[in-house]
């Protein structure tokens, strides 16, 4: 056991070990003072949507609850019209 511990002891990294520090989230909407979001501005709701074409949360994309209910309302808008897709294999 004394062997192994002298082992361990004398390992180098040819990189540092990096620790991964968490940006703070940030709601862009009040950032940037948007009050309305357009349901016909599809490359603006993209950003909103995953690969499969599902909304993505909150918790992933830092946006306020407020301005989260109005992109839903605004993708779901926007699938009505056919702007946007319901279902993708590959969307972006």
């Amino acid at each position: 056991m004394a062997q192994r511990n002298e082992d361990n002891a004398g390992i180098r990294y040819l990189n540092p070990v990096t620790v991964e520090v968490k940006k703070k989230k940030y709601c862009r909407f009040k950032k940037a003072g948007i009050k309305y979001i357009d349901y016909k501005d599809a490359e603006f709701l993209k950003r909103f949507l995953n690969e499969q074409g599902k909304i993505l949360p909150r918790r992933i994309t830092g946006t306020s609850l407020k301005f989260q209910k109005k992109v839903a309302q605004a993708v779901k808008r926007a699938r009505h019209l056919a702007l946007l897709p319901y279902v993708t294999d590959l969307l972006k």
